[in-house]
């Protein structure tokens, strides 16, 4: 059974496929949530609190998706994973706008376009843990850093120091590529394969 937190980030997504942001009331929120206004509150705070946690649950459920396609076979076959990897990336961003507004930086007047967190005081005790755990929303730049190293991680061990640079560089490249994609849409799992062909020219991992 969700909890009261992912009932009303389920109630957000809900409603900004109805309408845009700023026309989404937190009042309907909680009760298609069917939870207080109150406990809205509480939860995320405000609505700047509320879109933040939507964001970042969406960007969230992408980088769990690129772990799984790094993760998956063929184990012998980097270029295969970081196909995956592009490929569920064009995929995702075409039909999650949060996220492709997260890759792109490209927001619309549909969406939430929730503030940086800056570095601040620390917020105390007193606001609920899981609002503190929130945290700032990554940059497109940051976001492309993090698939880059979580590529990285799962495919450079076991080879020399020289070859985990350039691992890295070719998961970049990887991971701009399939943005390309994302800006102009290429067919069903036509993005893998430019990332193919792109490593194969470049002399392949």
């Amino acid at each position: 059974m969700p909890t009261a937190r992912e009932s009303l980030l389920d109630a957000a997504l809900a409603a900004l496929s109805g309408r845009p942001w700023p026309g989404v009331r937190m009042v309907d929120v909680a009760v298609a949530a069917r939870v207080s206004r109150q406990t809205l509150y509480n939860e995320f705070g405000s609505k700047d609190g509320l879109a933040r946690a939507l964001v970042r649950r969406e960007v969230d459920r992408y980088l769990a998706g690129v772990r799984h396609a790094l993760a998956g076979p063929p184990p012998g076959d980097p270029g295969e994973r970081l196909a995956a990897v592009a490929d569920w990336t064009a995929r995702t961003a075409r039909h999650n706008p949060l996220v492709r507004a997260a890759l792109t930086g490209c927001w619309g007047e549909r969406l939430p376009r929730p503030p940086r967190a800056s570095a601040g005081p620390n917020p105390g005790p007193y606001v609920p843990a899981q609002r503190r755990a929130d945290g700032p929303l990554p940059s497109p730049s940051e976001l492309v850093a993090q698939i880059r190293d979580l590529a990285a991680a799962v495919l450079a061990p076991g080879r020399p120091p020289e070859e985990v640079q350039r691992m890295a560089g070719v998961c970049e490249i990887a991971v701009r590529l399939a943005l390309s994609c994302v800006v102009a849409p290429a067919g069903e799992q036509e993005t893998g394969r430019l990332v193919r062909r792109a490593l194969r020219a470049g002399g392949g991992l």
